[in-house]
């Protein structure tokens, strides 16, 4: 059985973020070529983003610390602690509205051939 205290994570990544000149930290705890789920934390600090990209499939966030702002063509999702988004499938872009860490699920789909 395999455990991660996202807390102490959490914590980790936002000081390497906020040390980082790209103002970002990440680790996967879960995922790799041999698993369909991937999750990753992502920690950002106060106006760091992605900047634009397209969706990597089904995938939803969850906001463990601070503020985000997801941006798509449609409109813009800010998110707080404790919050909840299936990822809309179209390009998007997330910002740290403050110094945040957020919890990306994705289910990898691979393509064999029979």
């Amino acid at each position: 059985m395999l455990s991660h205290s996202l807390v102490s994570l959490a914590d980790e990544l936002l000081t390497d973020a906020r040390a980082a000149h790209t103002g970002r930290s990440a680790r996967t705890i879960h995922g790799g070529r041999d698993h369909t789920l991937r999750q990753t934390l992502l920690a950002f600090a106060a106006g760091k983003r992605t900047g634009k990209h397209e969706s990597p499939g089904e995938a939803t966030l969850q906001v463990l610390r601070g503020k985000v702002a997801l941006s798509t063509d449609d409109g813009v999702w800010e998110g707080t602690e404790g919050e909840y988004l299936v990822l809309p499938a179209q390009q998007h872009d997330l910002e740290a509205v403050e110094d945040a860490v957020v919890l990306l699920t994705t289910a990898v789909t691979t393509h064999s051939e029979a």
